[in-house]
C-alpha cells in the first residue's frame, strides 16, 4: 500500500496577542512542544493598548498549518491569528547586516554588488564593509550568496516583518 505524500508549504502567520510576560514563551513552546520548526521569528509592540505582534515563519502540511493556527488561537491572550501567505496580497521583508572581509579588488566587487542589490555601506574599515539590506528573503539570500567568494565573514538577519496589502487589518 502506498501512503501519499502531502505537500508542504511555508507559511507566514502573524498573531496578535497581549504585550505581557511569557506570552512570547508560551507561542514558542507550542512550536517546540509539538515539534513545528520556526523558519523566521519576530515581535514587537505596535500599539498603545497593549498589544504585540508575532509574526512567524514555519512550513508544514496544510493539515499542520491549520493546526498551529488552531492551536495559537486558542492561546491566552491571542487576539486574532492571520495565515497571511493564504488570507491574500501581503508584504514580507527583512533586515540583514552582512559583514564582508576583502581589499583590492574584492573590495570594489563588493560595493558594484552592493549597488546592484540597493544596500547601504554602514560600516567601513580598511579590510572590511557592513551593509545593511532590506527586501524579501530571496533577495537577502541571492545578495548573501554572491558574498560568499568575495570574502562573507558574517551575516546577522532580521526575520520577517509582514503585514497585509489593502485595508484589511490583522
Amino acid at each position: 500500500m502506498t501512503v501519499a505524500r502531502q505537500a508542504t508549504r511555508s507559511a507566514t502567520i502573524s498573531v496578535l496577542v497581549e504585550n505581557e510576560s511569557g506570552v512570547l514563551a508560551r507561542v514558542i513552546g507550542l512550536f517546540a512542544g509539538r515539534g513545528y520548526n520556526i523558519d523566521s521569528l519576530t515581535v514587537a509592540a505596535v500599539d498603545q493598548e497593549g498589544r504585540s505582534r508575532i509574526n512567524v515563519v514555519t512550513s508544514g502540511t496544510e493539515m499542520v498549518i491549520n493546526q498551529i493556527k488552531a492551536q495559537l488561537d486558542r492561546l491566552v491572550p491571542v487576539y486574532r491569528v492571520a495565515d497571511l501567505s493564504r488570507q491574500g496580497p501581503h508584504l514580507a521583508r527583512e533586515l540583514a547586516l552582512v559583514k564582508v572581509v576583502g581589499a583590492g579588488p574584492e573590495r570594489a566587487e563588493a560595493l558594484g554588488l552592493a549597488d546592484a542589490f540597493r544596500a547601504r555601506v554602514i560600516d567601513a574599515t580598511n579590510t572590511s564593509l557592513v551593509f545593511e539590506l532590506t527586501g524579501g528573503t530571496e533577495k537577502l539570500d541571492a545578495f548573501i550568496e554572491l558574498m560568499r567568494p568575495i570574502g562573507l565573514a558574517e551575516v546577522s538577519r532580521s526575520g520577517i516583518a509582514a503585514i497585509a496589502r489593502g485595508p484589511g487589518t490583522l
